[in-house]
């Protein structure tokens, strides 16, 4: 049984038995530290409520119709799969693929080029952009304190029922905080859960991981959190230089985060622009697709060479990081 980490408003604590608190959040076994700073914002139960009806609610949009699970769904691991980039207000298409959102205590910075440094401040991003909800955390607060439920809410979560962008933000924080993907197949056979192994195509498949993609998908989170150019041709119509725009040094042209492999299964489409359908794709660019360029990762410089089998027993593996109880647990779910 995994020991499960529990954050209350009061202190951090682990408790062998939660029967007696609802789950926040915890650290699964033989993880890291998370990166995020709790004592500065201690999870409650209530501001953990507030931020999942703010998720959900397409009142943070100024045409109260994009929501923040408009394009992080949690039947695909909060991310979308029927588009390649993010859609937002009047129609508007935004310039690249919404990432997945899970595990995010562990990740120091956010956005594809990791604009935005803390997870207290990431929800002001797709507020503000003028392509995804087109408004300012100003005009949330104003449409947030004109509804009476909201005051209450507040209120249940700070104490008094003052609507203020700090606090939408961090309550917003607070729930994705619990967006704890941890409980796939592959977790279960690490951990020795009875009856639960891999089949022989998956242990082949998990071989093939550790030699050609544990560097930049690094156990248990399955990424380095880090930035890496991945041979992307850029896009002719994009034109998207990556983390470059951001740190505004050469060495990081075309560089993008690495994202999780964890539910890869469900969060097609793929890369940072959603160029590719499935996974067969993905190995494909990984095996024959790769553009050289200065700043390519030095892992991809000599040619992968993965037969029709090892891909494969690859995407098996892969799809052991699918985690069922993740994606439909409830307590993740649109809340009325």
């Amino acid at each position: 049984m995994r020991v499960k980490t529990w954050i209350t408003c009061f202190a951090l604590m682990i408790f062998v038995s939660a029967s007696t608190i609802p789950r926040l959040f915890y650290v699964p076994d033989n993880w890291p530290k998370p990166a995020y700073d709790f004592i500065k914002n201690p999870l409650s139960a209530e501001k953990v409520r507030l931020g999942r009806i703010l998720f959900y609610d397409p009142v943070l949009s100024r045409n109260n119709m994009i929501s923040c699970a408009s394009c992080h769904s949690p039947y695909n691991a909060f991310t979308h799969i029927d588009h390649t980039l993010s859609h937002g207000i009047d129609d508007r298409i935004g310039t690249r693929n919404s990432p997945a959102l899970m595990n995010l205590a562990w990740y120091r910075t956010f956005m594809w080029d990791g604009a935005v440094n803390h997870l207290d401040m990431q929800a002001l991003a797709p507020i503000s952009h003028p392509d995804e909800m087109g408004s300012s955390l100003d005009s949330v607060v104003v449409r947030l304190k004109a509804r009476k439920r909201y005051r209450s809410l507040f209120h249940d979560a700070f104490g008094d029922s003052a609507v203020t962008g700090e606090r939408t933000l961090k309550s917003i924080s607070q729930f994705m905080l619990t967006l704890i993907s941890a409980g796939s197949k592959y977790d279960k056979v690490v951990n020795n859960v009875a009856g639960i192994s891999f089949t022989e195509k998956e242990k082949r498949g998990y071989v093939i991981y550790k030699k050609h993609c544990a560097s930049c998908h690094t156990e248990p989170l399955f990424t380095t959190n880090g930035f890496e150019n991945n041979g992307l041709k850029p896009d002719s119509l994009l034109k998207d230089p990556g983390r470059i725009r951001i740190s505004h040094r050469k060495s990081d042209s075309l560089k993008f985060k690495v994202p999780t492999l964890r539910n890869c299964e469900l969060t097609a489409p793929y890369m940072h622009d959603g160029r590719y359908r499935n996974l067969q794709m993905v190995l494909f660019h990984y095996t024959d697709a790769i553009h050289n360029s200065p700043t390519l990762a030095r892992q991809l410089r000599e040619k992968m060479e993965l037969s029709e089998e090892d891909k494969g027993a690859l995407i098996a593996f892969l799809k052991t990081l699918t985690d069922e109880e993740f994606v439909k647990d409830p307590a993740y779910s649109f809340l009325k």
